[in-house]
């Protein structure tokens, strides 16, 4: 009964130093709340502390995190987004040759290809391969502005160049519009 009666009173002892916690967090929050509200809502947990340190207060990331976490303070992104893949809806599908089996042994039987988006200094540039499972190598590549089917065009085309592909040749892709073309 005295253990219980001491952790009590031990509690009560540290209600002023918790409220007062509560409070100079309380203030923080609105401060937080004043530099998000000055980025018109942009700013979010990594730039939040660093505004916060330019005027002179210290405050950690995850500390930052947390007290915007608890009073749903949310940073947004003004970033475009690019959608990688953008399936043809009216396509019918092809067959799936490959069966997920990436293991060959004899190299121009079985091909895999895709599209790569790289950020450029004013835009995005689109990347096509073709790579040979059996020799783990690209045999065709292409580099251009857009990701129309001639991109697609072009690399089947380079790798069949090549002259390495057996009758049998089957590719793998995703199925997005410019795999599923007529080109």
């Amino acid at each position: 009964m005295n253990l219980v009666r001491s952790a009590y009173y031990a509690w009560l002892k540290t209600r002023p130093a918790t409220e007062e916690r509560q409070r100079s967090e309380d203030e923080l929050a609105e401060e937080i709340r004043e530099i998000h509200s000055t980025s018109r809502g942009a700013y979010g947990v990594p730039r939040v502390p660093a505004a916060l340190g330019r005027t002179g207060k210290r405050i950690s990331r995850k500390r930052a995190e947390r007290i915007m976490r608890e009073r749903d303070i949310r940073g947004i992104t003004r970033r475009r987004r690019h959608r990688l893949t953008k399936s043809d809806t009216e396509a019918a599908p092809s067959p799936e040759l490959v069966g997920r089996d990436f293991i060959v042994a004899r190299p121009g039987v079985k091909l895999v290809s895709d599209i790569t988006y790289l950020p450029a200094l004013a835009d995005w540039w689109c990347r096509a391969t073709v790579i040979d499972l059996a020799a783990r190598e690209v045999i065709g590549y292409a580099i251009a502005d857009h990701h129309r089917a001639e991109l697609v065009g072009d690399v089947m085309k380079m790798g069949a160049g090549r002259g390495a592909l057996k009758p049998e040749c089957s590719a793998h892709s995703d199925r997005a519009s410019e795999y599923t073309s007529r080109e």
